[in-house]
């Protein structure tokens, strides 16, 4: 579950502080926003012990303070800050860009609100974005790092190619851009980027080479064995900070690209294509390890009496109801698909036969009590699920025995599980 991001605006004028918490209300889930007039209202907010901002706008001129100590102040406090200006000013443009700023942008009668939107969806994406800093210099690696938490980017260091790249394969965490010096011990940049690419398409993890080689065919070498950019040493903080978030919006965009291929549009679930092609590799890692896994088939009991008695729209509802009661209950690691109309399928490794007799039973316990609310409305419904515990011949056999199962549960009373071992 995503957490909810604090966002602080300041700025004298109440209309423009109206006007951008709209505007932040319509762009992002369900932010919580504090807005403030005057400097002691900020400080307030900056201080509250209870509240963790997570991005401020201020407005660089406030009536009971000199310019910019509110974000001088805000700074000080880790604060990432986007600067509000009245006019095009650039003796104000050269003082801002020398703070530590996220951006600025000048307000005018519209107040075009598109660039800050921009620039604070980015900031609140790195609170979750993981980057990974490969360099033999503690001083270069040090001034990359301090650069990078500025943008709130989750930060991992490691001193040479191998150790990289045995963080890339061994961690948990799932990294979008590796940060790679050139000229290191054990392993350098450029054999590094060719093993990432082994394990990573360019649409996966985004690799910036940061050098100070000054070869003109050195670039050209990175591109070609797969790295996304390239960038010498010394690198400004303006140009740094662009290439990053350049890169991380165009993984982005390969990312939805990708959703909207493989996840179902209604439910937000994989889709069965995606389940074969990822559940055909599952399954041979399964048979070359000679290790059980599961795979179950749920469906929504009496389906057809939601829709006959409630209508398509409610019933599109308890549909979705299945995929979330699922995401809350299985691991991250579990493969989970809509096959269609009320029917799911999860496909589970490394879990014992005691632990999928109680993850399912519970499963099966949380539809039993769910109450979906659509408006004045509130409906309840059971599920049956059908599993499969084991290594058949191949995957197909397993949906089919876990099919079988769903069907011995419709048949005998629904609202239960069976598992053919």
């Amino acid at each position: 579950m995503k957490q909810t991001r604090t966002i602080l605006i300041v700025d004298e004028n109440e209309f423009i502080l109206d006007l951008l918490e709209s505007k932040l209300k319509k762009n992002f889930d369900n932010p919580t926003i504090f807005k403030a007039t005057s400097y002691k209202d900020s400080v307030k907010h900056i201080l509250n012990k209870e509240t963790n901002i997570d991005v401020a706008i201020i407005n660089h001129v406030l009536p009971d303070v000199k310019d910019c100590i509110v974000v001088d102040f805000a700074l000080k406090k880790d604060i990432p800050v986007l600067v509000l200006v009245d006019k095009e000013d650039e003796e104000i443009n050269n003082i801002l860009m020398e703070k530590d700023i996220v951006d600025f942008i000048v307000k005018d009668e519209n107040l075009d609100c598109s660039c800050a939107i921009t620039s604070i969806s980015r900031i609140l994406k790195n609170y979750d974005t993981n980057v990974l800093v490969v360099d033999d210099s503690p001083l270069q690696l040090a001034m990359a790092v301090k650069l990078l938490k500025k943008l709130k980017l989750n930060i991992t260091t490691a001193r040479d190619g191998k150790e990289a790249l045995d963080i890339l394969r061994s961690s948990e965490e799932k990294f979008s851009l590796v940060l790679t010096d050139y000229n290191m011990p054990v392993m350098d940049g450029m054999e590094l980027t060719k093993e990432i690419r082994k394990d990573y398409d360019k649409d996966q993890l985004g690799v910036i080479v940061l050098s100070a080689n000054d070869q003109p065919e050195v670039p050209t070498k990175f591109i070609k064995l797969g790295a996304n950019d390239f960038l010498n040493k010394p690198y400004s903080q303006i140009e740094v900070t662009t290439r990053i978030n350049s890169n991380l919006e165009i993984l982005e965009l390969f990312e939805k690209t990708r959703d909207m291929a493989n996840k179902d549009f209604m439910t937000g679930a994989f889709n069965r294509r995606y389940f074969f092609d990822s559940g055909q590799a599952i399954f041979g890692k399964a048979r070359r390890d000679d290790k059980s896994i599961v795979v179950a088939m749920f469906d929504i009991d009496k389906f057809k009496n939601i829709n006959d008695t409630h209508g398509h729209d409610v019933g599109d509802v308890a549909i979705c109801e299945v995929a979330n009661i699922l995401n809350e209950n299985l691991r991250e690691s579990d493969l989970m698909a809509r096959f269609g109309g009320e029917e799911f399928c999860v496909l589970l490794e490394n879990i014992t036969l005691e632990d999928v007799e109680k993850l399912f039973e519970k499963i099966r316990d949380r539809f039993e009590k769910n109450i979906i609310t659509v408006g004045d409305l509130k409906i309840k419904y059971t599920t049956s699920i059908g599993i499969c515990y084991g290594l058949e011949e191949d995957l197909e056999a397993m949906i089919k025995k876990s099919d079988d199962g769903l069907y011995y549960c419709k048949n005998n009373g629904r609202n239960q599980i069976a598992i053919n071992k």
